[in-house]
């Protein structure tokens, strides 16, 4: 069975999250500090690390530093546990290389959910390895990807070049071949907008971007833009964030976006009782590839703005209103998912058309995580 080593100063959880792990047939091996952590980490080299963040000697984030550290613990997955009162700890765990994190309270069940999706990434990767290529194979596709990456990037500086004539207007251009799009829009807005007045849709929309923007910032958002109804963001794998990749800290992200669009609910409901109102709900879009950040100058007032562009945004702002027009809460293009084979649970599965693309874009239904 897998190895799991637990670290907490506090008793009580040290003892809840051991017993929980052992009732479920895994090995766990437990310290009350982080250097004892470590010392069992180096020793044991254990499937998974659970540690809370605030410790004495040496807390969580200093024990996920020393793991990055070492070549030969760098992989191992680490999930951090910290309080609803340390929101700040949440994003700097993200960005610094944690696979997940727990807020406390949390249920057994919450954990087992966390554990078993960091142990199932684990037997994906392993298959992942049973299956790579020669180095002849990998090389030509390589070779590939470069004249691909290359068309890409003509095709784009030709499309922005017709846009802005002006050859002046557009600096500092940002090119990433992998990525992950998310695009969260208030779902049934017709019906919130007639049935509210200017005011109150206005502090309804005010409400949903304070409710969301933290949600997204936690998961290492790499670009973040509110637009009208909806919110556009942008996650690519940096230095701070290759343990958990783009396409899964996005998944995370609309995830989170479903209990935040919660949180609206009960604010509409109090703020606006006895107006017969729809729940606030979101549709969730997420697509991956290649995107490009253009800064655009010259644009009305005078102000530089910075914008994603290129197919795989288009896409994504595009795949609600596609035909056969889709009701889930979250879809997810193949090339989104394949990311997250194995971590998530998938629904249904449907071929988009949408407009100005050729070929439909195939999606699928993300129900959660596994």
């Amino acid at each position: 069975m897998p190895l799991i080593v637990v670290m907490d100063d506090d008793a009580g959880t040290r003892m809840l999250v051991s017993q929980v792990l052992k009732k479920d047939g895994y090995d766990v091996l437990a310290a009350d500090n982080g250097i004892k952590g470590l010392a069992l980490i180096r020793e044991h080299k254990p499937d998974l690390v659970v540690s809370d963040v605030q410790m004495p000697e040496m807390d969580g984030f200093q024990v996920l530093e020393s793991v990055r550290a070492d070549s030969s613990l760098a992989a191992t997955p680490i999930i951090l546990l910290t309080s609803l009162a340390e929101r700040g700890h949440m994003r700097q765990g993200m960005a610094t290389g944690a696979d997940d994190y727990l807020t406390k309270p949390f249920t057994p069940q919450e954990l087992r959910d966390a554990v078993n999706a960091q142990l199932n990434k684990l037997v994906r990767s392993d298959v992942l390895r049973a299956m790579a290529v020669d180095s002849a194979v990998m090389a030509a596709l390589s070779e590939q990807h470069e004249k691909i990456s290359q068309l890409y990037e003509d095709r784009l500086a030709s499309s922005l070049a017709k846009q802005w004539p002006d050859g002046g207007l557009v600096q500092d251009s940002q090119k990433f071949a992998n990525t992950t799009v998310l695009f969260a829009e208030i779902s049934q807005y017709g019906q919130w907008a007639q049935r509210l007045s200017s005011a109150e849709l206005g502090d309804l929309i005010r409400h949903f971007y304070g409710a969301t923007g933290d949600t997204v910032h936690l998961f290492g958002a790499h670009y973040m833009q509110f637009v009208g109804d909806g919110m556009l963001c942008v996650f690519v794998d940096t230095g701070d964030t290759l343990s958990v990749n783009h396409g899964l800290r996005a998944v995370r992200a609309a995830l989170g976006l479903k209990d935040a669009s919660r949180r609206v609910t009960g604010f509409a409901q109090q703020q606006f009782a006895g107006r017969n109102l729809p729940l606030f709900a979101l549709n969730v879009a997420l697509h991956s590839g290649p995107v490009a950040f253009a800064r655009l100058e010259g644009l009305s007032g005078g102000r530089a703005q910075t914008a994603p562009v290129g197919d795989t945004v288009a896409a994504t702002l595009r795949m609600f209103q596609g035909q056969p027009a889709i009701d889930w809460a979250l879809a997810a293009s193949v090339q989104t998912a394949r990311l997250v084979t194995g971590a998530v649970r998938t629904d249904r599965r449907a071929l988009v058309k949408v407009s100005g693309r050729a070929n439909p874009i195939d999606v699928v239904e993300i129900t959660g995580l596994v």
